[in-house]
């Protein structure tokens, strides 16, 4: 999925706590993890810099904090967080076929 593209593969506890931060605080968790991909975390865009997918995340999170008020960017955070936490667990990694790193 396109949107999917630009979510960090982060370590498990690191995605639990921005699902955790995007419950209760629409786009915080998501803008924590844009930050992960300036610290080297992989994503699905091998081939953008990582400016770039930076920037995406950020604009992400911008979405899901203004739209929060109507409960899309509540519920759209929710999921987001939610595919963080499915990709940093290691059957993510295997479906996604990625090794995972040690």
């Amino acid at each position: 999925a396109p949107l999917r593209a630009p979510t960090p593969y982060m370590p498990f506890p690191v995605a639990v706590i921005c699902l955790f931060l995007n419950t209760f605080v629409p786009g915080l968790g998501t803008f924590v993890s844009a930050f992960t991909v300036l610290c080297g975390a992989r994503t699905d865009l091998p081939d953008r810099h990582m400016c770039c997918v930076f920037w995406l995340n950020i604009a992400a999170a911008l979405i899901q904090i203004l739209t929060a008020i109507v409960m899309v960017g509540w519920i759209m955070s929710i999921f987001w967080g939610m595919d963080m936490v499915i990709l940093a667990t290691p059957t993510g990694y295997k479906e996604q076929g990625i090794p995972q790193q040690l």
